[in-house]
């Protein structure tokens, strides 16, 4: 049975673009995914780098959005609680995705801000649109548009916000593994088509890498995925994305990723969300929604010994709630016990 989980929902954001430093490595540390040279951000966007064939990660640094929840707990504990106040740092200072569920008035701005942040510090974003009809099955990170029309309006905004830069976008997580949870199947036909037509406009973009997203390991069995991902376009796009906002370990997600890449019978890759699966999944009901004793997994990074994975990436932001379960305050909004307990339980 798939593991439900909420979703960082849009809220306000810093002005600043600048992106933050990644810490260098040594000893035991995983090997992080390079980020942007820190400094103030050029007044005009730099000319468009476009991106080259291949795995994407390899080609440019992931961009470090430096207005996270994350980034303002470091600023403001440093002198209360220096302690408290290095461990969000650990978080702010790793690149991660930035969700979009914005309505369609604002979506095309929101978009364009963020990907010109990026483009303006010569990295690469990660964006993760979020907002397709029936979301979620009605549960947590309920939402999204009220129709199918109204979601095509908002995806040719989100696409043509994006243009020519570079970026990676994760398309709607769990819109798959979700596909017989509580749609009928005409509803079932209709996404699988919204989903394809999303993802080929976005692959029809110069510079946009696209990935589906399959659940993870312990969800959708293998075969079932590999049918969705073809009826859903995989053939036409980079790869697919495991893991996102879960706590799955590692080796089993590569071997389910392997095992998807069989039954699919082409050449493909994905991407594992590894932002907080240190000490992998807990136990009992509802144990994807903010459960005590995780910690953070590797940091991002495009070293992976493997040629089918692309990336290990921090698709969901440690330290954000997965909704009012367990203590934690609404879905996106900073849970500081779990996320100092996160970074303090991390191997590196």
């Amino acid at each position: 049975m798939g593991a439900r989980r909420q979703r960082r929902f849009p809220g306000a954001r810093f002005a600043a673009v600048a992106a933050l430093a990644l810490p260098g490595c040594s000893g035991s540390e995983p090997a992080a995914a390079e980020a942007a040279v820190p400094g103030d951000a050029p007044a005009a966007e730099s000319p468009v780098q476009a991106l080259p064939p291949g795995n994407p990660f390899e080609a440019m640094p992931l961009y470090v959005y430096p207005g996270t929840w994350a980034a303002r707990a470091a600023e403001m504990l440093q002198a209360s609680s220096p302690e408290e106040a290095a461990l969000a740092a650990k978080i702010a200072e790793q690149p991660a995705a930035e969700w979009f569920s914005y309505p369609y008035e604002a979506i095309g701005a929101e978009v364009d801000s963020y990907v010109s942040a990026a483009a303006s510090a010569g990295a690469l974003p990660v964006l993760v649109p979020y907002h397709l009809p029936n979301r979620d099955c009605g549960l947590y990170s309920a939402g999204g548009a009220q129709d199918p029309q109204e979601y095509r309006e908002w995806v040719a905004a989100f696409v043509d916000a994006i243009g020519e830069r570079p970026a990676v976008v994760v398309i709607e997580p769990d819109s798959l593994p979700q596909l017989d949870t509580c749609l009928s199947e005409p509803d079932q036909a209709q996404r699988l088509e919204l989903i394809r037509s999303f993802a080929e406009a976005l692959s029809a973009l110069p510079s946009t890498v696209v990935y589906l997203d399959a659940g993870h390991s312990s969800w959708v069995p293998a075969d079932i995925m590999a049918e969705r991902l073809l009826e859903a376009g995989i053939a036409e796009v980079r790869g697919f994305s495991l893991n996102v906002s879960n706590y799955q370990y590692d080796e089993g997600l590569l071997r389910f990723g392997r095992d998807v890449i069989a039954r699919l019978g082409l050449e493909t890759h994905f991407i594992i969300d590894s932002s907080r699966n240190g000490n992998g999944p807990a136990a009992g009901p509802e144990s994807w929604c903010n459960p005590a004793g995780r910690a953070l997994g590797r940091a991002p990074t495009a070293d992976t010994d493997d040629p089918a994975l692309d990336a290990y990436l921090w698709v969901k932001r440690p330290g954000e709630s997965d909704g009012e379960c367990l203590g934690g305050p609404a879905p996106g909004l900073w849970f500081p016990e779990r996320a100092f307990e996160l970074a303090r339980n991390s191997s590196w």
